[in-house]
């Protein structure tokens, strides 16, 4: 049911021919911030060399920027472009107005507000762990 839902949401906002490994480094970028290809790859639980090549092909879609690390010349800091910054927030526009208009038409008041109280308890089990 889950993985039904996300196949929907992800409908709403496509992310275009991106591969899951490219989704992948574009959220953590966006939820974590600025960081290298090795810290990247770290996260991930990839090799630095495979996570190379996935942000090569970032960088060349104009999705992925890199800079000198400030503390380690040697080192580049990637970060988001802000032309993905607005994809991204385009994308959750319009993931959020699909399920709000999903809610809203096809659950009556009182599946509704099961709905919410649901959210609730998943929200207690997530934060548990």
């Amino acid at each position: 049911m889950f993985g039904k839902l996300k196949r929907k949401l992800r409908a709403q906002a496509s992310a275009g021919d991106l591969t899951p490994s490219q989704i992948a480094v574009l959220s953590r970028l966006d939820r974590a911030g600025p960081t290298t290809v090795s810290g990247l790859a770290r996260l991930e639980g990839v090799r630095p060399q495979s996570m190379g090549a996935t942000v090569a092909s970032l960088e060349e879609m104009g999705l992925v920027k890199g800079a000198p690390d400030p503390n380690d010349g040697r080192q580049t800091i990637l970060s988001l472009t802000p032309r993905c910054e607005t994809m991204i927030r385009t994308g959750r526009a319009a993931r959020h107005e699909w399920l709000l208009r999903a809610i809203t038409s096809k659950l009556t008041a009182q599946e509704q507000a099961q709905l919410k109280a649901a959210l609730g308890l998943l929200n207690r089990i997530v934060d548990t762990e």
